[in-house]
């Protein structure tokens, strides 16, 4: 008897440690009134990775909208850009590029003005919306993620009324977060670690 209890405790205890290391990958996600949106964060740009993550752990964007929607373009959302370049960004970043990461549909990238360095705006994100991709933007915009839930959504943000500015008439407010997922909570979302 005394056997059978210490194997049952043994098991137990195996599974229970098992159980708690099962490794898990951070995930963007973006929740709006329209519906959740996930994506796989690169390691490959280390840099934007981290300051996505820094961000979104600190609600930054949670005050912040979708600020300039295009439709066979791109979902762009947080800080607003203004003439003068990017409004309020917490700081910059140098770019990533990475000949294997391109402009694809559902390409999550760092916005950026126009300054020579090509440097990121910390504050900025888009999601590429064209479905054939947007190889101009190729190594002149960082790259750090791509949507594997609900691109649906973004061709539902991309296709409401803006105004001539390609702001939204009505504000879709960004809910941004990481959440860890498991190997299995990945597929059954539709994104298979290779």
């Amino acid at each position: 008897m005394k056997n059978r209890l210490l194997l049952l405790l043994m098991f137990t205890i195996c599974f229970s440690v098992s159980a708690q290391t099962k490794k898990t990958y951070p995930v963007g996600q973006i929740k709006t009134s329209m519906g959740e949106i996930l994506f796989w964060l690169y390691d490959e740009t280390p840099n934007h990775k981290t300051s996505f993550m820094k961000l979104a752990n600190e609600s930054y964007w949670d005050s912040l909208t979708f600020n300039r929607v295009i439709k066979n373009f791109v979902a762009q959302g947080g800080c607003p850009d203004t003439p003068a370049g990017f409004s309020d960004s917490p700081y910059l970043l140098k770019p990533e590029f990475n000949s294997k990461i391109r402009h694809v549909y559902g390409a999550v990238g760092a916005g950026r003005d126009d300054n020579k360095e090509m440097l990121s705006a910390g504050c900025q994100f888009y999601i590429v919306q064209n479905k054939d991709g947007i190889a101009r933007l190729d190594d002149k915009y960082t790259v750090f993620g791509q949507v594997f839930k609900g691109m649906d959504i973004i061709d539902k943000i991309v296709s409401v009324k803006t105004d001539s500015t390609d702001t939204p008439l009505t504000p879709i407010k960004l809910d941004v977060n990481v959440v860890n997922m498991s190997e299995n909570e990945l597929k059954k979302n539709g994104y298979n670690l290779k």
